[in-house]
């Protein structure tokens, strides 16, 4: 099984304060992370964070956040990963205009 990092933005004002709690060293929140490792949303996310708790059905919590995978123990680093050069484009220039009658 592959092991990856995640990087979480919340917007915490997102958040259901009804459903915190207290617990033996602090307070809580119950919250899920959808985690796709094949592909980026629209801003480069690979999941969302919804929130969970006793009053919510599971998945359809809050959308609170994002995660991003910046490490995975199968690849390279996402963040350091260098995009691969293109070869210069060798085609010769094709001038459409010649063929347009107007």
């Amino acid at each position: 099984m592959a092991k990856i990092g995640l990087s979480l933005k919340i917007d915490v004002t997102k958040i259901d304060k009804a459903q915190l709690y207290q617990g033996k060293k602090g307070k809580y929140l119950d919250a899920q992370i959808f985690v796709d490792l094949d592909n980026k949303g629209e801003y480069g996310e690979n999941g969302m964070i919804t929130q969970s708790g006793k009053n919510i059905e599971k998945g359809k919590g809050a959308i609170l956040g994002s995660g991003t995978i910046f490490w995975s123990d199968d690849t390279q680093p996402q963040q350091q990963a260098q995009p691969q050069a293109q070869p210069p484009n060798t085609a010769p220039k094709i001038d459409f205009d010649d063929d347009i009658p107007f």
